[in-house]
């Protein structure tokens, strides 16, 4: 029999789980934000790997001005950009390619530089902060509105839980999606900190229906220039360890978020929101036909960018408006305008697939 304690507690979470799901249809409308700013990995990076890697893994300095990423992982724009222009507010994005929350749970070494790639914990969050202080030799601000008056957005998750981490057990020792989870939370620590009281904080997405992780009746590659060492092992198995690792995590964010800001109260006077971003992406690879455009046949498993295992004979399709995966690990361009549009919505408290807490 459950302690009396444990019982009055659990009561105490169903009540705010419940209470958080009636406030769920009380969006924010938000009319007078002044910038988005936003943290990740390629699903969300415009350039700033690219930085890194042509100045021999040295970060940009304080201050910099990013260019808008005409050309991202998505073949095109990204969707913080796609926010950004909706809107009409300016970006700040500090996503990086490759990055993970956080190195001390999931370090990924990337070849080009021989060191894991800028995390949101080590480099991506300090970065922000920094240039949210720095102004310019005349006393110009660099980020010209107090960090009060910004939505930050965080989306990460997809290398953490990925090949060379979670996945395939390369995590550090001892290190369990909780750390993970923890890394999500303790970065909107920092931000609350500094001054943020906007945050949205985007899911896993559905990574198993990707052509790299997906079951081969349904896609699935043997390999990929992302997963080499995918082949010959049981690809059956991989996708549905994927799947079981991305609804574990998903849940998490559901049911602690609701806890962490109804019951414990760790950020007074915040406002958070979850997007389900990997129920709308679900729903494009189940209606197609409601998301995705183009005059070629609307395509779901496949990807538009196709390259060998090795990177090499690649072919990009014309029609990438008509596929929902771009390559064999990343999103189409258009299925990043239909996350932004979301995103967009959530903000104007018009989202079905936004969930609020306050």
């Amino acid at each position: 029999m459950p302690s009396l304690k444990a019982s009055i507690l659990a009561l105490g979470l169903v009540s705010a789980s419940v209470e958080a799901r009636d406030k769920s249809s009380n969006g924010w409308n938000l009319k007078n934000f002044k910038s988005i700013v936003t943290f990740g990995d390629s699903y969300t990076d415009e350039n700033r790997l690219g930085y890194f890697g042509g100045h021999n893994g040295q970060a940009p300095p304080v201050g910099w001005e990013q260019p808008m990423g005409l050309k991202t992982a998505t073949g095109g724009l990204s969707w913080p950009r796609y926010a950004s222009i909706y809107t009409s507010k300016p970006l700040h994005n500090y996503a990086v390619s490759g990055a993970v929350c956080s190195n001390q749970v999931t370090p990924r070494t990337w070849s080009s530089i021989n060191a894991p790639f800028p995390d949101i914990a080590g480099y991506e969050l300090p970065a922000y902060i920094a240039d949210s202080k720095f102004r310019y030799p005349n006393g110009t601000k660099f980020i010209k509105n107090s960090p009060s008056e910004s939505v930050y957005a965080i989306w990460i998750g997809t290398n953490d839980v990925g090949n060379d981490a979670f996945l395939t057990d390369s995590q550090v020792k001892g290190k369990t999606l909780k750390d993970f989870a923890d890394c999500v939370y303790s970065t909107i620590d920092g931000l609350y900190k500094n001054g943020g009281r906007y945050f949205v904080l985007l899911n896993l997405a559905p990574l198993q229906l990707l052509p790299q992780y997906a079951v081969p009746e349904k896609g699935g590659l043997e390999a990929t220039k992302y997963f080499p060492d995918k082949a010959g092992k049981n690809a059956t198995e991989i996708s549905w360890r994927m799947y079981e690792t991305v609804v574990t995590v998903n849940e998490v964010f559901k049911y602690r978020t609701p806890v962490e800001v109804e019951v414990d109260e760790r950020w007074r006077g915040a406002k958070v929101a979850n997007l389900d971003v990997n129920g709308l992406m679900t729903d494009i690879y189940n209606h197609p036909a409601s998301y995705l455009n183009g005059t070629a046949p609307l395509n779901v498993t496949g990807n538009s960018y196709v390259c060998d295992a090795a990177g090499n004979n690649c072919t990009d399709d014309p029609n990438r408006d008509a596929y929902l995966w771009y390559d064999e690990l990343h999103p189409s361009e258009q299925a990043e305008r239909v996350v932004a549009k979301e995103f967009v919505n959530l903000l104007k408290g018009e989202s079905k697939w936004a969930t609020y807490w306050s």
